[in-house]
């Protein structure tokens, strides 16, 4: 596994790089990339950070592993290739923003648009092998995505968090809530949004509002 990731991010976890778990972790993708078809492509895998560089970030958006369907993921969380169909979550989200900001629905489910105004898109997981939801976790991504959100939280200031669902909810407590602000709502999945957990919970109206008051330019979602 390559880390071809922005300067930015590199000088800021060169000491994860160099720890035992991170060399093992290296090895195991390596051999799944090698042996099995996994996502997203090889030269993907850290394009959250190459697209969102440290200095930009302003709001950071938890997901949980890639989409293990062929052609879907591309690196950034919920985010799909262009010309692929909008999985059910990200279905959900731009019907929220539709709602909130009375913004059309968009043809285009690549998020690098967010991505390059300073949203990162984290999966906990950067790699999935393909058709097998969850296959690499607790391989030693997590250890190296919590200390990205730490270090986020220790390095910047007046940056929103957005935790959907049970799984993002757990990384509050790597936040400094007196430093940030964290927003929390049920998951954009049909099983949670179905349920009104999801649908008017108005997070990007929110965080829009927060940014103008901080002094920062809104994101266009």
């Amino acid at each position: 596994m390559n880390v071809n990731i922005h300067e930015s991010w590199k000088n800021l976890l060169v000491d994860e790089f160099n720890k035992p778990y991170f060399e093992t972790l290296t090895a195991f993708v390596r051999s799944e990339y090698m042996h099995h078809t996994c996502y997203p492509p090889g030269k993907q895998i850290f394009s959250s950070f190459n697209h969102c560089h440290f200095d930009d970030v302003k709001i950071v958006i938890i997901g949980q592993d890639p989409y293990h369907g062929a052609g879907q993921a591309n690196g950034l969380c919920f985010s799909v290739n262009d010309g692929i169909a909008h999985p059910p979550s990200l279905i959900n989200i731009f019907k929220e923003i539709e709602s909130d900001l009375n913004i059309q629905y968009p043809k285009s489910g690549n998020l690098e648009r967010w991505a390059k105004q300073g949203v990162l898109l984290l999966n906990a997981t950067l790699t999935v092998r393909a058709h097998e939801a969850g296959s690499h976790q607790k391989k030693g991504w997590e250890t190296f995505t919590d200390a990205v959100i730490k270090n986020i939280s220790i390095h910047k200031e007046d940056v929103v968090f957005l935790l959907w669902g049970g799984f993002a909810k757990q990384k509050a407590k790597l936040i400094d809530s007196n430093k940030h602000n964290i927003f929390t709502s049920g998951h954009p999945s049909p099983l949670s949004a179905n349920r009104g957990y999801w649908f008017g919970n108005k997070h990007f109206s929110k965080t829009n509002s927060y940014l103008s008051d901080k002094g920062y330019a809104p994101i266009n979602w």
